[in-house]
């Protein structure tokens, strides 16, 4: 059998990131060939423009969609256009994202307004979820992002988000 389609199929089977390790396991193969294969479903993915596409974020690897066709998978499935991030959740994912972990009163702090809203939005679309609680009283809730906010911005990993210089 060839190891591409055995990684196209338990990638589509998953719909979510499968570890490189898991899939070297799993097939017996070196984490080297798993690499390999997915440059390979890459290329030929791009190649062809094809409706998906494999990513690799950290180090797993995942299929989806191609944002190229987003229009019509959101006509077709019925999904809001529309819908979307505020400005304020948008601001609070991304000091969330270059702050990690971090507590709502610290991102408060930052913004100088108050974010429930925003975080609960946030963790609604699965772009940021809590990681732990501070070893502090009041044990607040430490937020992180998650595998979605990489997918969601085309971000292999956290290491890819543009230096605060490049934006500010």
């Amino acid at each position: 059998m060839d190891i591409d389609f055995i990684i196209e199929s338990i990638l589509f089977a998953a719909g979510r990131p499968v570890k490189i390790k898991t899939l070297s396991d799993v097939l017996n193969i070196s984490s080297r060939d798993v690499i390999e294969s997915f440059n390979r479903l890459k290329t030929g993915y791009e190649r062809e423009n094809r409706g998906v596409k494999v990513s690799m974020i950290n180090d797993s690897i995942v299929m989806s969609s191609n944002e190229v066709y987003a229009d019509y998978i959101k006509k077709a499935l019925g999904l809001d256009i529309k819908q979307g991030l505020s400005q304020a959740a948008l601001e609070v994912l991304s000091i969330i994202a270059y702050n990690q972990p971090i507590t709502r009163i610290d991102i408060e702090k930052i913004r100088g307004v108050k974010c429930e809203k925003a975080i609960n939005t946030l963790l609604d679309f699965n772009l940021i979820k809590e990681d732990g609680r501070i070893n502090a009283p009041g044990r607040a809730i430490l937020y992180s992002t998650t595998d979605d906010f990489l997918k969601y911005f085309n971000l292999p990993s956290l290491k890819d988000l543009p230096p605060l210089d490049d934006i500010t």
